[in-house]
């Protein structure tokens, strides 16, 4: 009868455990997986270590930007679930990401609710009859 070990066991001399370049650089995005896209690409003969981590980061401050922004937006119409309308809306009224993404067109997204002033009803000034008034 042999005994097998469940790998919680302490590890050996000199081994350390695995760490992924994600949790090394504190990111959530997978740096190893943005790497291996960016050498099968083909946009460039070598890709430097620091590239795929830098990548990662920028692209995870900008999905943790946009999501933020959309909850707040879900949060305003009184909805649990982020759609692309709440999406839509983020990225319209923030100046930086509607520059960014100002090509772009979101599906189900819809358009701003905007009205341009010469379309509103004119206010008359009815001066004249608050004069009568008084008298």
């Amino acid at each position: 009868f042999l005994a097998m070990s469940s790998g919680r066991g302490k590890l050996a001399k000199g081994s350390t455990k695995a760490k992924s370049r994600s949790s090394r650089a504190g990111l959530q995005f997978p740096v190893g997986r943005i790497h291996r896209m960016l050498r099968s690409g083909n946009y460039c003969d070598r890709i430097g270590g620091g590239a795929p981590v830098y990548l990662a980061a920028v692209m995870e401050y900008l999905a943790a930007e946009i999501l933020e922004l959309a909850g707040n937006a879900a949060r305003d119409n009184k909805k649990l679930r982020i759609t692309p309308r709440h999406l839509q809306l983020a990225i319209r009224n923030d100046e930086e990401l509607n520059k960014l993404l100002a090509d772009v067109t979101i599906a189900e997204g819809g358009v701003i609710p905007n009205i341009q002033s010469s379309l509103l009803p004119k206010k008359f000034c009815s001066s004249s009859k608050s004069e009568s008034l008084e008298i």
